[in-house]
């Protein structure tokens, strides 16, 4: 079972557990530093409202088993709460504004870049941080010249082969895989008894998705009664470990490679047409 600041994660590679001046004696050419941000939220009544974090923060501690001893990759305390506001409407629920947020990924980017590192990945385990995201991560690198990086764990592991049809296109809260990992994380907070299943209603629509061709905003008392979009009646705790360790293989490669990339390299000289 998961147990928190315990483990190679922790022990081993978490950056502040480190000295100034371990900090600052450390190379810092292939360094790569992760940031886990996630989100206290509502989950329906059968998960904890800290499932987003507690799923990133499980996430990375099997991952960084996985990693080589000499590996210059380190983590951050986790960000545990995220942009929530679609949530707001269920009780436990607790979100930062876009600006806060945004905020405080730019801070702490910046203290990164005044300590010498080069590298930063957001490890993002709640969606509605990744719009967020997507914009502060040019931010950053505009600002600081850091190299910035961002990842969910949906994609970097497959799970298409574990899961509905409906499931992959309409569970994106509280579903199947949520509650199946959080039973494999810490099965003591799942509520088995109050699992349900509960899907948007909008397979009818051609072009119109909650995530996918044409999106339309929404809050979560707009698509669901219940706090959940998919079915977590299907969860198990072995499908939980499956994801966990497919999660964890992907990831770790994914590391030791973005740990060595350097976006000078991309950029290759024009070609001129022929005379």
């Amino acid at each position: 079972m998961f147990q928190r600041y315990e483990g190679t994660a922790w022990e081993e590679r978490l950056l502040t557990r480190l000295s100034s001046r371990e900090v600052g004696d450390m190379p810092k050419d292939d360094a790569l530093v992760v940031l886990p941000l996630g989100a206290v939220e509502q989950h329906g009544p059968h998960l904890p409202v800290m499932t987003d974090a507690l799923i990133g923060e499980g996430v990375l501690t099997r991952t960084m088993e996985r990693l080589p001893p000499d590996s210059n990759i380190w983590l951050l305390p986790p960000v545990s709460y995220g942009k929530s506001n679609e949530h707001l409407d269920f009780p436990g629920t607790i979100s930062l504004s876009a600006a806060t947020l945004h905020g405080i990924l730019c801070d702490i980017a910046f203290s990164l870049h005044k300590s010498g590192f080069r590298r930063l990945l957001l490890f993002n385990t709640h969606g509605g941080n990744a719009d967020l995201f997507n914009v502060a991560a040019r931010e950053i690198r505009l600002s600081t010249g850091l190299m910035v990086f961002y990842v969910s764990p949906g994609s970097v592991g497959a799970v298409s082969d574990l899961i509905s049809e409906e499931e992959r296109e309409f569970g994106i809260h509280g579903g199947d895989v949520e509650t199946s990992l959080v039973m494999a994380i810490k099965p003591n907070w799942v509520h088995d008894e109050l699992r349900a299943a509960e899907m948007p209603d909008v397979a009818r629509y051609r072009y119109l998705t909650l995530e996918g061709k044409i999106r339309f905003a929404w809050v979560m008392s707009d698509i669901s009664e219940s706090g959940i979009a998919g079915d977590a009646t299907r969860a198990t705790a072995e499908k939980g470990e499956l994801i966990l360790d497919r999660i964890a293989d992907a990831l770790s490669e994914a590391l030791l490679e973005i740990r060595m990339f350097d976006i000078s390299a991309v950029k290759k000289k024009a070609a001129l047409s022929p005379q």
